[in-house]
């Protein structure tokens, strides 16, 4: 595995949630700095805190946006390429599963208290979401980011 997919494994690992692995993993090449890329994107573990988009693809489309997101409202091409870019990914990442939401993915709803004790107990965290965080960054760094 590559230099960002193992930094975004070990702070996937070390407690952070997929959203910031993701981030903070692939942050510095565009110029924002750890801490922020950090606390921007901890709203997005857990599928957007209700089990929703899987909060690996969500980190991860935050990376896309900082490389070809728009910043001027005029320019129509940046945008056009960005949401070609972001659809080329969750194509990427929906394929093995079938689905991107957490829930789907996981086979339980980690924002109720019976689906987070399902996934404890099924070790998803450790085993699952580790993978989604891997697939998550070997996308990204396979394509250039």
């Amino acid at each position: 595995m590559g230099v960002k997919v193992d930094a975004a494994l070990e702070l996937f690992k070390s407690g952070f949630a997929c959203s910031q692995a993701l981030l903070a993993a692939f942050c510095g090449a565009y110029g924002l700095d750890r801490e922020t890329a950090l606390k921007i994107s901890s709203g997005l573990g857990g599928g957007f805190k209700c089990a929703e988009v899987c909060g690996a693809a969500g980190g991860a489309v935050l990376v896309i946006g900082l490389k070809y997101g728009q910043h001027d409202a005029t320019d129509k091409e940046a945008r056009k390429l960005c949401s070609e870019k972001t659809a080329e990914f969750m194509r990427a990442f929906r394929e093995p599963h079938g689905a991107v939401t957490c829930r789907d993915i996981l086979g339980c709803d980690i924002s109720t208290q019976e689906g987070r004790e399902q996934a404890m107990r099924e070790k998803l965290f450790a085993t699952r979401c580790v993978d989604l965080v891997a697939r998550a960054a070997v996308i990204l760094e396979e394509s250039g980011y």
